[in-house]
């Protein structure tokens, strides 16, 4: 029997499809430090599991497909912090902020349409895009410069009238890349002199270092309507497997061509939906403990990353994620050797192939992306192995 050629052309996660070679040297009894992977190891929150188990329904039925209104109301104060202001009807909740992403797409493209995105980018806006039938158009960044946007003239070449919006992370994933004020406006100049949206995906904003302050897109003046906020609960609660995410517009007409989407599939669960709402009443300690925890991770990753022959990188503002140049011809292979032929003390470390998260064929093939979400003795160690194993992997 055949399947479609839609499916077949949808790409491989590349965090996720060397999990079978790590998975075989677990078997044979080797300690594998995940780095692979953005699964945060902070705690999360008691109040996401107080508000799930004073849950009392003697039926567990259908929530309303825009999402419960305890849910929304949490993220309308949540918003209002950052000094955003959203109305109820601004705000769909959506299985996890991929979700809100592909539900996005689907809302302003149709199909064969192009859509512009920064790259290197989160692998799976490959996936989003190619089950909305849109076609990506990467804007090439390169780690040597620190992932910066090029000029606006080198931009707008790529806009046809196929371009229906830029998609960008903010903080990105997976370079830590934090845009600055000259590249945002620079991104809403082009929107608004092409007239296209910004899908703006926004789940990393309460990472960002440095003393740097954090802006966001639905913060600048004069882009109210072209602007479609993507975020998620996972990151900054650590929260990944509840799958919260939302779609926030102050376009009506966007909104309302999405909440069609919602209906489609029902609603998101309830129950989950309930324990998120909870965590509006998480205190700003947590989050202070979580970020302060994340720098110092950061500074290990990126201090050990200097003291390695051939590596590149510059040092990430933002998120929890670092994309390193390796001095390897290819990194998915070093990767895969990592797992299967190299240890140090029966332990070994998985890295996410960075080829996977362009468009453009062929770059990214010496890089990795590394995810600094495990504990300070354990990211020490990575990073040993890393080192010990670049110097025996090119001898």
């Amino acid at each position: 029997m055949f399947v479609s050629e839609r499916i077949k052309s949808m790409q491989e996660s590349p965090i996720r499809k060397l999990v079978p070679l790590a998975e075989e040297a677990k078997l044979k009894g080797k300690k594998v430090y995940h780095l692979n992977i953005g699964q945060p190891d902070i705690k999360t929150p008691d109040e996401f599991f107080q508000k799930v188990k004073k849950f009392d329904e003697e039926v567990l039925s259908y929530a309303f497909s825009q999402g419960i209104p305890e849910l929304i109301d949490s993220f309308i104060q949540y918003y209002k912090s950052y000094g955003i202001e959203f109305e109820k009807d601004d705000i769909l909740v959506t299985n996890g902020g991929s979700e809100a992403i592909l539900f996005s797409l689907i809302a302003v493209c149709d199909y064969g349409d192009e859509i512009l995105i920064p790259e290197p980018f989160y692998t799976n806006y490959n996936g989003f895009s190619t089950s909305a039938g849109v076609k990506v158009v990467p804007i090439t960044t390169k780690a040597e410069n620190g992932f910066n946007l090029p000029s606006k003239s080198e931009i707008e070449e790529l806009i046809t009238g196929k371009t229906k919006a830029i998609l960008l992370s903010n903080p990105s994933n997976p370079t830590g890349k934090v845009y600055t004020e000259e590249e945002m406006n620079l991104i809403k100049e082009i929107a608004v002199e092409n007239d296209i949206y910004i899908i703006a995906d926004e789940v990393y904003r309460e990472f960002v270092y440095d003393g740097l302050e954090y802006k966001s897109f639905a913060q600048l003046p004069e882009i109210e309507d072209r602007v479609i906020l993507t975020d998620s609960i996972s990151k900054r609660y650590s929260a990944c497997g509840a799958r919260i995410g939302c779609v926030a517009s102050k376009n009506k007409k966007v909104t309302k061509e999405v909440l069609k989407l919602c209906q489609s599939r029902l609603c998101v669960a309830t129950i989950e939906q309930v324990g998120a709402a909870g965590l509006i009443e998480v205190s700003k300690d947590y989050m202070k403990e979580a970020f302060i925890e994340y720098d110092k991770r950061r500074n290990i990753v990126f201090d050990a990353l200097q003291d390695m022959e051939g590596v590149i990188c510059k040092k990430p503002k933002g998120a929890f994620y670092i994309t390193a140049k390796l001095p390897v011809e290819n990194a998915e292979d070093f990767v895969r050797w990592l797992l299967t032929d190299y240890d140090i003390d029966n332990e070994t470390v998985m890295f996410a192939p960075a080829e996977g998260f362009y468009a453009t064929e062929g770059m990214g093939r010496d890089e990795i992306r590394i995810s600094y979400v495990l504990k300070e003795e354990d990211l020490k160690k990575a990073m040993n192995i890393l080192k010990q194993g670049l110097i025996e992997y090119n001898k």
